[in-house]
């Protein structure tokens, strides 16, 4: 029989077949904290893993822990039931292994090496208890999944225990883990109690750490919650979870705003389950005394966690050094446009637009041209639709709510000329005017090399734009020559008209 006392390692050799390539096998994880027991099967672009399954059972195992030491009988039941249930989905779609690791409440709880055998003899699925520093690590990989170049502060809250981990230039560094959170908390009799209690476990957590003064990122569904709430709070008009930010000193008016509206009113207009809402002051409370103590510039949602953490670990450096939002773009291109490989020339075409643009500009356009065609298999009136809710609502790492708007407005304008008359206009508020006619320029210069058909590196179609002498320049070779009929210079036109300046077309 395996000792449960050992804890292998997460994933064997075999998850990458090739770590030369960015197509990852179909690989499930089985996640069982305190709160919740979550199945996740990631299917795709390795760099930027899509999710083909993802379900969460509210099982508690946590609940009472603090006051028993042992883990939630009803709890245990539930999450022996789910796992079972996870082994014979996962079963169904062809994973032959699957991995569960478990956190704070089965680590920590007398009975949690009794409740990982029972599940051993029921389901046959072994569970790797890890350790809060090796939990603190894999959910700061996880952020690096979705920031490569991320830096600051990993803050995982789980129901019994949060997690801290230093980021900078792609590494994690310093990690530590203490017994807090909501679950933790509620056992606590009174407020004032509670509030020495957090303000004594991350004073004592922040001896482990350099000042901070950067980032702060939160991971896990009560961090879900509150940003969810301050959405709401503040109207934001794109109600995507990950990389939502918010403001150090907009923390008071989220607290207010939670008392003032009461948790019934806001589960409703949230959508937050009863068994999240109750968590949320305390969550709270932990947020305000986070910020008093390590004093971030400014706070990240982050949905990637624990379970982007394990693939992260096993990622070659050359895959980890890649972007993730390109690799998506490419894999997205290479599966669903009509000419895989047009968005490397179209990329080339456009870029003489932008000669000045910046490295996070350069990649937003090129994340553009490698999307351009994706949608092509959406009705004609409705494509420039689609594009705009494909990318902005889209499972994508590394963009901020503005570039998602950005990139959305730039393919919605690769197949309209306009964006009046959409619904999309409450959006744009999160771009500047310039970043709006940038996103014109780019949608404009797609749609006319699309229609030249530029599907190859080496096709014979060049911008180039003189901007002090206001000129757009076109030079074509002969067969694209052909090729430019009344509708290629109408877009063409249309495309000077945005930079305000004259069309030159010449031979190559």
């Amino acid at each position: 029989m395996q000792d449960l006392a050992v804890t292998p390692p997460l994933f064997k050799e075999t998850v990458f077949d090739d770590p030369s390539v960015r197509n990852l096998s179909r690989v499930g994880v089985i996640d069982i904290g305190s709160n919740s027991v979550r199945l996740v099967v990631f299917d795709g672009a390795a760099r930027s893993p899509a999710y083909f399954f993802n379900e969460k059972i509210m099982c508690g195992l946590g609940v009472g822990l603090s006051s028993h030491g042992r883990l939630n009988p009803e709890g245990r039941t539930r999450a022996i039931l789910a796992i079972a249930r996870f082994k014979q989905l996962a079963k169904s779609m062809g994973i032959k292994e699957v991995t569960a690791v478990a956190t704070a409440a089965v680590r920590t709880a007398s009975d949690g090496r009794d409740f990982c055998q029972e599940v051993m003899e029921k389901t046959g699925q072994f569970i790797a208890v890890i350790s809060g520093e090796e939990e603190a690590k894999l959910s700061a990989q996880g952020v690096l999944t979705g920031w490569p170049g991320a830096y600051g502060l990993v803050c995982d809250l789980g129901g019994t225990s949060l997690e801290l981990a230093e980021i900078s230039n792609g590494k994690v560094g310093a990690c530590a883990s203490a017994e807090l959170g909501p679950l933790k908390l509620m056992d606590i009799d009174t407020k004032k109690e509670r509030l020495e209690y957090i303000s004594s476990q991350l004073s004592h957590l922040a001896k482990s750490f350099f000042p901070q003064n950067n980032r702060l990122f939160l991971v896990g569904g009560s961090w879900r919650a509150l940003a969810r709430i301050d959405m709401e709070r503040c109207d934001h008009p794109l109600r995507v979870l990950h990389e939502y930010r918010m403001e150090k000193k907009s923390i008071k008016e989220l607290k207010y705003f939670i008392k003032d509206h009461g948790l019934e009113n806001i589960a409703k207009q949230c959508s937050i389950s009863a068994s999240r809402i109750m968590f949320i002051p305390y969550a709270m409370e932990i947020l305000e005394k986070l910020c008093s103590v390590f004093k971030p510039k400014d706070i990240a949602i982050s949905s990637y966690g624990i379970r982007e953490g394990m693939l992260y670990e096993k990622m070659p450096q050359m895959l980890k050094d890649r972007d993730p939002l390109i690799e998506a773009c490419r894999f997205a291109e290479a599966k669903d446009s009509r000419v895989p490989g047009a968005g490397k020339a179209l990329f080339n075409f456009v870029k003489p637009l932008f000669s000045n643009g910046k490295k996070s500009q350069t990649r937003l356009i090129q994340a553009a041209c490698y999307l351009h065609d994706v949608s092509w298999r959406a009705h004609p009136d409705y494509r420039h639709e689609a594009c705009f809710d494909y990318i902005t609502r889209a499972n994508l790492g590394g963009l901020k709510h503005s570039e998602r708007v950005f990139l959305g407005l730039a393919l919605l304008f690769r197949y309209k000329n306009s964006h009046s008359r959409t619904s999309f206009d409450p959006l744009l508020r999160l771009l500047s005017s310039t970043q709006i006619k940038d996103a014109e320029i780019l949608g404009k210069a797609m749609r006319l090399g699309a229609n030249l058909w530029v599907n190859s590196p080496h096709s014979e179609a060049y911008l180039k734009y003189a901007k002090k002498k206001n000129k757009l320049l076109l030079k074509i070779g002969e067969l694209e020559k052909k090729r430019l009929g009344e509708v290629s210079l109408i877009r063409l036109n249309s495309l000077a008209e945005s930079l305000k300046a004259e069309v030159e077309i010449s031979n190559v």
